[in-house]
């Protein structure tokens, strides 16, 4: 049975921007939003309006992509759907966390890098700031980054675990295993629950999770729309 606290993980970007990483939050009426160069993940509430939608679209700009995770309920007739592929929620189940020993902790400076890794792995979004949203650590290989996974959206009492990718060439060695049992040593050592995202076709990535310990929690959608190009002006933008 879901509890109160699970259901934070239904909406989760609302309750990191109204939570957690409440000091990251762009806002817009209803709209909540991670800065362009954080975070993709845009916070719509639970049952948007058209109002709201307006809100979307001024606070992005005309025309512009905007991803919409786990988007409910049906995009306006204006918008151009670009992206819309089924994703699945996955949480801690008995994880054995641990501290990884070759594993060390990446910081600003190691951006470059860990751009240049995530360009030739697409484990998902990251950007240049996206290393402020939480902890991520790395494994090098003469010097060079191979593997890494990090910490992504902030809730009250749960962490989702991102950005988990490892180098062609390093694959099969069980590195992206070994970082997120270590990333969720960390988010369980502040008393609180990793949690993750990933393609519901992504057999792959479902089973290593399943194996490390996370269960599916339940199904979702990364929808991106683009906003059309004709907006109507009504609020300010602020930053909470």
């Amino acid at each position: 049975m879901t509890t109160s606290d699970e259901r934070l993980l239904d909406n989760p970007a609302r309750a990191a921007l109204t939570g957690p990483h409440a000091h990251f939050a762009e806002r817009r009426g209803r709209i909540l939003r991670y800065p362009v160069d954080v975070s993709p993940w845009l916070a719509l509430p639970d049952e948007p309006d058209a109002d709201d939608w307006a809100d979307v679209a001024a606070l992005a700009g005309p025309g512009t992509e905007i991803a919409l995770f786990g988007c409910r309920g049906q995009v306006p007739d204006d918008w151009e759907v670009t992206f819309d592929i089924d994703g699945v929620q996955m949480v801690d189940d008995g994880l054995a966390a641990a501290p990884d020993p070759e594993a060390v902790l990446l910081g600003p400076s190691d951006v470059p890098e860990m751009l240049d890794l995530v360009e030739r792995t697409r484990p998902g979004p990251f950007l240049p700031r996206t290393v402020e949203l939480g902890t991520y650590l790395g494994i090098r290989r003469g010097g060079a980054l191979v593997a890494m996974a990090g910490e992504r959206l902030h809730l009250p009492g749960w962490t989702e675990i991102s950005a988990v990718c490892t180098d062609p060439a390093a694959r099969g060695e069980g590195l992206a295993g070994r970082l997120v049992l270590a990333v969720a040593h960390g988010i369980r050592e502040r008393g609180e629950t990793p949690f993750l995202h990933t393609g519901a076709g992504n057999i792959t990535a479902i089973r290593l999770y399943e194996s490390l310990g996370f269960r599916l929690r339940r199904t979702t959608a990364f929808l991106a729309a683009r906003a059309p190009e004709h907006l109507t002006e009504n609020r300010a933008v602020g930053v909470s």
